[in-house]
């Protein structure tokens, strides 16, 4: 497994940063994690390219290895009528900010999807990665033929061959435990939740690919069974929102030691597509009601998001979050690295 990972990553420490779109990954992140052997990715989903380009170039400056995750094109139809609905549903959400949600565009793109994988072939890097589904397979042959290791993320042992198929050089088993979206190629009908080892075993025998494992990871035990069920690493993000390179706002970082927040819920009431966050009264209230449609959701809810955070509101904000969360501690991340590893 070590020869593995240093192959596939280039590092020795067996513990990857999680790409956490919207905010806390930083050039400040994953420069910190790789400073102690570990790896970590940028995050270019919701990202212009050239902002995926200034934090390429920061990270290549450490001189340490890292990768980019991007967000396949994956898109959830939604109607117009019910997008239409669900707006003017949630509108009063917005009133104490002075949005008007119920008059808000409808909003879908691919997230500069062909712009970011040019930038990615002119400009390689050592890993990339995707969520949400699969790359072309002359996508995943332009990129490996830059130098680029390739990786997809998977929820079971179909999505896990269908990757195989198309030549990738490994695979992020995701259990449903973690935080943030699911990497799932089905949101209408994710896979059953399993344990993470169980996961990344059924995924390992069904490919023969190196498997990084991900999600609920709750501290050094957890990595230790993960890979202990033959992963070659184990990614962690929840545990890094409150490390202190972490980019996640006041508001998230508070409510994850807010005793009143007992749960995490998978819900699709914020962004259209099931994600895993810390329970709250936006999603108590809408959940029933939320259409699947991504990404025309996230533009809808995005400007609540950030007034809510600013506010304080955490009733308001999407509260990303894994099963692992109570061990979410604030602290340098090359300390919290650290811990991860002492029982290895």
């Amino acid at each position: 497994m070590d020869r593995e990972r240093i192959a596939l990553l280039g590092v020795d420490v067996p513990v990857v940063a999680a790409p956490m779109a919207g905010g806390p990954t930083t050039s400040r992140l994953v420069a910190a994690v790789g400073s102690c052997g570990a790896f970590a990715f940028l995050a270019a989903g919701y990202q212009p390219p050239q902002v995926t380009a200034d934090e390429i170039a920061a990270a290549r400056a450490t001189g340490l290895p890292f990768g980019v995750n991007v967000f396949a094109p994956a898109p959830v139809p939604v109607d117009d009528a019910e997008f239409r609905r669900y707006a003017a549903r949630i509108a009063q959400e917005g009133r104490p900010y002075g949005l008007d949600l119920a008059a808000a565009p409808r909003t879908e793109d691919d997230d500069h999807w062909a712009e970011k994988i040019a930038l990615l072939v002119r400009d390689p890097v050592p890993v990339v990665s995707f969520t949400f589904g699969l790359p072309s397979a002359a996508v995943v042959r332009d990129l490996r033929l830059a130098g680029s290791r390739v990786l997809v993320t998977v929820t079971d042992p179909a999505e896990a061959a269908a990757a195989a198929d198309l030549g990738v050089d490994g695979l992020v088993a995701q259990s449903g435990h973690a935080g943030g979206h699911y990497g799932t190629f089905t949101p209408a009908s994710p896979p059953p939740v399993r344990p993470l080892a169980e996961l990344v075993g059924l995924v390992g025998a069904r490919t023969g690919l190196p498997v990084l494992a991900a999600g609920g990871v709750g501290g050094g035990e957890d990595v230790r069974a993960a890979l202990t069920a033959g992963a070659t690493a184990v990614l962690v993000g929840t545990l890094l929102l409150r490390a202190d390179e972490s980019g996640a706002c006041r508001t998230h970082r508070e409510a994850l030691t807010d005793p009143r927040r007992d749960r995490t819920v998978v819900t699709r009431a914020f962004t259209g597509r099931p994600a895993r966050g810390l329970r709250n009264d936006f999603i108590d209230r809408y959940e029933a009601d939320a259409p699947l449609g991504y990404p025309a959701l996230p533009p809808l809810t995005r400007p609540l998001g950030k007034a809510a955070a600013e506010a304080g509101d955490a009733d308001r904000l999407h509260l990303w979050a894994g099963t692992g969360w109570r061990a979410a501690r604030a602290a340098p991340a090359a300390e919290i690295i650290a811990e991860l590893t002492r029982p290895l």
